[in-house]
């Protein structure tokens, strides 16, 4: 399983910021990725400082919204859509940008879903409920 540090995460959005304003070629996820920052254009001027971005405090604390988590989630439900794990959640997706005319908002949609999952996951000691979480996006889907 790839668990990459807090530094690590930052690096990568920064080195595809560069990347991708660069016009060098970039990797599958490398791409993707470039594909949620460039939906996320208030990310640049953080994004463009790798310095600026690796020293910078997101804790709860200060109420800072943290660009960094934001995108690292679009990154994992684009990778949770593609291939349907856990499964239905293509399906819920699908209907919830259909209902909400984005795709993007509905990722926003399932962000809040995901976030309360691994919150429950942690918070219980229990492994993240998959079942739960699609159950969740269905009933969002369905209103």
């Amino acid at each position: 399983m790839f668990n990459p540090t807090q530094q690590e995460v930052r690096q990568f959005f920064c080195d595809v910021s560069r990347k991708a304003r660069a016009g060098e070629v970039l990797a599958p996820l490398e791409a993707i990725a470039a594909n949620w920052i460039s939906q996320h254009p208030e990310y640049d001027p953080l994004l463009a400082d790798a310095e600026k971005a690796q020293a910078a405090d997101y804790s709860v604390e200060r109420g800072d919204s943290n660009p960094f988590l934001h995108l690292s989630m679009h990154l994992s439900i684009a990778e949770q859509i593609s291939i349907d794990q856990p499964a239905g959640v293509r399906a819920a997706f699908t209907t919830l940008a259909s209902r909400l005319g984005s795709e993007h908002q509905a990722h926003h949609v399932m962000m809040e879903a995901l976030g309360e999952m691994l919150w429950t996951s942690q918070r219980s000691g229990l492994p993240p409920d998959g079942a739960a979480y699609v159950a969740q996006l269905q009933a969002k889907a369905g209103r």
